[in-house]
């Protein structure tokens, strides 16, 4: 994956009506961990990676580089949206376009959090890159991941079998400025 392209890093947090998303924190280590160590996050991402791996491989500040959102609520870190080029994707629809991620804690799940984080990021990336398309990839099988990719927005392209799954690839058309 490489950089989104020429923008401003990291921008000022965004604020939504009970989110921040803001660039990683040292005091964020223990819950990048837990998220990247949780066999119910990745229950459709291939499965969690050993803990005691990530505690040996985790940098103090995780996850800094362009495109990557902590999901902060009331202080604490809830999940990560990550916004980066597609390069290696095994679809030649999304090579070159903008890839939509998230993982979120499995307490934070059926809030509404997840909406809430993307449509903000969603935001944010329009504002910063108007007129380019965004793509996101998930297991057909994950039935809130597809749930969550209709509500912001996200069209069927293609299905294609990867990872030993049938995935699911969704375009979101660019939002163009106003002229």
């Amino acid at each position: 994956m490489i950089e989104l392209g020429p923008i401003a890093w990291p921008p000022a947090p965004i604020r939504t009506e009970r989110l921040v998303l803001r660039e990683p924190e040292a005091r964020d280590r223990a819950a990048f961990i837990e998220l990247l160590a949780s066999p119910e996050v990745h229950t459709y991402l291939g499965g969690p990676r050993p803990r005691d791996e990530l505690e040996r491989e985790m940098p103090e500040v995780p996850e800094r580089w362009p495109g990557s959102f902590v999901v902060d609520l009331d202080g604490a870190m809830i999940g990560q949206i990550l916004l980066r080029r597609a390069t290696g994707h095994r679809s030649p629809v999304a090579v070159g376009k903008a890839d939509l991620g998230y993982l979120f804690l499995p307490q934070a799940w059926g809030y509404g959090y997840a909406a809430e984080a993307c449509a903000a990021a969603l935001g944010w990336f329009d504002g910063v890159l108007p007129g380019e398309p965004v793509v996101l990839t998930t297991q057909s099988a994950n039935v809130g991941s597809m749930r969550l990719a209709a509500k912001l927005g996200f069209i069927e392209v293609e299905r294609f079998h990867a990872w030993d799954a049938e995935q699911w690839l969704g375009l979101r058309s660019p939002v163009t400025p106003p002229a």
